[in-house]
């Protein structure tokens, strides 16, 4: 296969269909881009572009690292603007929770992102589209499209959007385990622990079950492809019960 940055036939599909993919996910983020190659280029992961011999540039890495400058401009800017009493020292602090792999993660998640990555086969096959790791960095790629294509306000726009949405949860959810801990602590003398009550799929593709335990009582249950991820799930999951309950 060339070195394009993308055909129909590398998806199976016709160019029209192809084209109207895109466009869907246009429609989605509320963007559409003049030069759809960026957009091709943000979903586009190395290992796709490895298994085609595609020229290193055209994955999404470069994209990824202008989007992350992006996204920490339009975050602090955001923190700025919002919180004008905000101390500094905690305003890097949250500014840090919105821009971590896990938070972008999630909002990936949120948006569905995954099913329009271009992964190999290998990263296919062992869950890639679900992989934090993978699907923060397009989010990052897809900032970086949307700003080369259509400026900073258009950025900023997604940014608010997807990422700066609903920013109270996310910033409980990137301390949940911390802050749990800490309200527990003021409350019983009894200890927070975590439990890994299940482990399942191969070396490659785990996922795993974690309960938050108070003493002997389960108030938070969590599933991730790691025991951390799957215990900040559960406290998570504890903090919201807490929540809804008083």
């Amino acid at each position: 296969m060339g070195k394009g940055l993308f055909t129909a036939a590398s998806f199976g599909l016709s160019g029209r269909e192809t084209g109207m993919r895109l466009k869907e996910l246009e429609e989605q983020i509320g963007y559409c881009f003049r030069d759809r190659k960026l957009l091709e280029q943000a979903l586009c992961h190395s290992s796709y572009a490895n298994e085609r011999h595609m020229d290193r540039l055209q994955n999404n890495e470069r994209l990824e690292f202008l989007g992350d400058a992006v996204l920490e401009l339009a975050a602090s800017e955001f923190l700025y603007r919002t919180y004008p009493r905000m101390p500094e020292g905690e305003a890097t602090r949250t500014r840090a929770s919105i821009v971590c792999e896990q938070t972008l993660a999630l909002c990936a998640r949120e948006m569905g992102l995954g099913k329009w990555l271009r992964l190999g086969k290998g990263e296919e096959l062992t869950g890639g589209r679900e992989r934090d790791s993978i699907t923060s960095d397009a989010m990052e790629a897809l900032l970086g499209a949307i700003y080369l294509d259509g400026g900073f306000a258009n950025a900023k726009e997604f940014v608010g959007r997807f990422i700066l949405n609903d920013i109270e949860h996310k910033k409980l959810f990137f301390d949940s385990k911390t802050i749990l801990q800490e309200t527990l602590q003021s409350e019983s003398e009894e200890a927070l622990h975590y439990v890994t009550v299940k482990e399942e799929g191969p070396d490659h593709n785990k996922c795993f079950t974690v309960n938050a335990c108070l003493g002997e009582c389960v108030i938070g249950t969590g599933c991730g492809r790691t025991k951390k991820a799957a215990e900040q799930e559960a406290a998570y999951e504890a903090l919201l019960r807490r929540g809804k309950n008083g």
